[in-house]
């Protein structure tokens, strides 16, 4: 046994003599052919490699490769991470706990949506691009049932229409169903609405409807006050039509500014919020604010956000930017890079500059809507606060009002990108605000058209396989040319 085992180990130098003789007979027959086919094949499955992901990279936003090795082999070798607790999107007034059990990507209905026969359907006649996502009208649809409905709907028949009608996906579906409730009530508040929202082809004629509604709703509002504690039922019949009301008095308010008489918008705004106080969540004040400054009254517009620019409060771009600009237009006029780096900044400077700062860190999308370094589409139906939705909604109001103030787009041309020299590792922490919350892109692809193209904070940096990839089919497709213009020499090469 030992003289076999001694055997078996001195022929394994042979063996591998043996073996490199056959690879070097091998080599010594290959012809530059196949050399060349060899590093074709090898560059086209690199080139596809790439391809695909690049791909799944623009897509999803990750490497695939990186994506499998993390999912499934991580494991294998040493147990994945667990990843900490994703950050809300709110002020750092609000303490710890909340942060972590707040929904860190929450979608709003927007203050100033477009109305749908008016507005999003006219530009639809003429561009031929559908302005919404199903995404976005699904929402809306889920709002009109929320607000517009409620338990005792059964009891009255043109309530019961407009309970389906508001779940009709179809717009004729719904402005039929509409009009089948008026011929059931002529009173119905909701019925004038949907009409007002799709089927009014001009603000003009959405006005005349929304009058009807208001009419209507005034005397059910009254009605059903009168009633409201008699039981649960009759209570939940007050809140749908306190939300009719008030959608109402606000479309109004709208319709009006759109119109031009905007003194009258305001003070209709102004009675809104004091008539019904509890229902800031709707913010009426970011309509407030943006009919305001179209009036030139700053004075006014600094009080609204001496109120609603409070730590306590959520913020919006609209109280962020809008507290810019009233910094900024204290030193715009007058202001000059070339003469602020020899001196320094005064006071009033710094503090337009520091607002600045502020609004680019809550939302980084909106100044290249204001310096019109990206196009505007019109606004969705919701925004995601911090996102690049909100970016367009704000900018494609108050963009003329940054416009008319003198030396403002200068200013925050000139300081807007210091905010990310501020944070470097914005997904990571804050200055004034959390951690930038890292779902807006996915959210706002869902909200905004798809010929839009989306604006993304921070850009991501190519992974490392992309990288790779990209190298080694580099590599590969200039060894073929070398392969097709010098044969020999690199066979002579690859032997070696």
């Amino acid at each position: 046994a030992g003289l076999g085992l001694l055997y078996a180990v001195l022929r394994v130098p042979v063996r591998l003599r043996d073996g490199l003789a056959a690879v070097t007979v091998f080599l010594s027959t290959l012809t530059p052919k196949f050399y060349f086919a060899l590093t074709v094949t090898s560059s086209f499955i690199s080139g596809l490699i790439f391809v695909f992901e690049w791909w799944h990279f623009r897509k999803y936003g990750t490497s695939f490769i990186e994506q499998v090795s993390v999912s499934h082999l991580r494991p294998l070798i040493g147990g994945a991470e667990s990843s900490p607790p994703a950050p809300a999107a709110f002020s750092a007034g609000d303490n710890e706990t909340s942060r972590q059990n707040m929904p860190e990507c929450k979608v709003w209905r927007n203050p100033l949506n477009l109305f749908r026969g008016a507005e999003y359907s006219r530009y639809m006649w003429v561009t031929g691009k559908e302005p919404l996502t199903y995404y976005d009208m699904n929402l809306s649809a889920q709002d009109h049932q929320t607000f517009f409905t409620c338990d005792t709907d059964a009891l009255r028949p043109s309530d019961t229409v407009m309970q389906k009608a508001w779940r009709e996906r179809n717009p004729q579906a719904r402005i039929k169903a509409a009009y089948q409730a008026l011929e059931l009530n002529n009173d119905c508040a909701t019925a004038y609405v949907l009409l007002a929202e799709e089927e009014a082809t001009t603000i003009v004629d959405a006005e005349k409807y929304f009058k009807q509604a208001l009419k209507a709703g005034e005397m059910i509002y009254r009605r059903s006050q009168n009633c409201h504690s008699q039981s649960p039922q009759h209570e939940a019949q007050l809140r749908r039509d306190t939300n009719v009301l008030v959608y109402v008095k606000r479309r109004l308010a709208m319709c009006a500014r759109k119109l031009g008489r905007i003194r009258e918008a305001v003070k209709m705004m102004r009675d809104l919020m004091k008539e019904f106080p509890l229902l800031s969540m709707l913010n009426i004040h970011e309509n407030l604010l943006e009919a305001l400054l179209e009036l030139q009254a700053y004075a006014d517009v600094q009080a609204v956000l001496a109120k609603y620019d409070d730590i306590s409060l959520p913020k919006s771009a609209a109280i962020c930017y809008t507290a810019a600009l009233l910094k900024a237009r204290a030193v715009s006029e007058r202001f000059s890079p070339e003469t602020a780096s020899k001196r320094g900044l005064s006071t009033a400077e710094i503090n337009a500059v520091e607002a600045i700062h502020r609004a680019v860190e809550f939302n980084p999308h909106v100044p290249k809507y204001l310096l019109e370094m990206k196009s505007l589409v019109l606004p969705p139906e919701h925004i995601l606060k911090r996102g690049d939705s909100e970016a367009v909604a704000y900018a494609f109001f108050h963009l003329q009002h940054w416009k008319r103030i003198e030396g403002a787009l200068n200013l925050l041309h000139c300081t807007w990108e210091g905010t990310f020299r501020m944070i470097p590792y914005p997904l990571e922490k804050g200055h004034l605000f959390y951690p930038y919350p890292s779902c807006t892109e996915t959210a706002d692809r869902e909200l905004l058209p798809t010929f839009h193209e989306v604006s993304v904070y921070p850009q991501k940096e190519l992974p490392f396989f992309i990288h790779f990839t990209a190298g080694l089919c580099s590599f590969s497709a200039m060894l073929a040319l070398l392969t097709h213009q010098f044969p020999e020499l690199m066979v002579i090469f690859a032997k070696a």
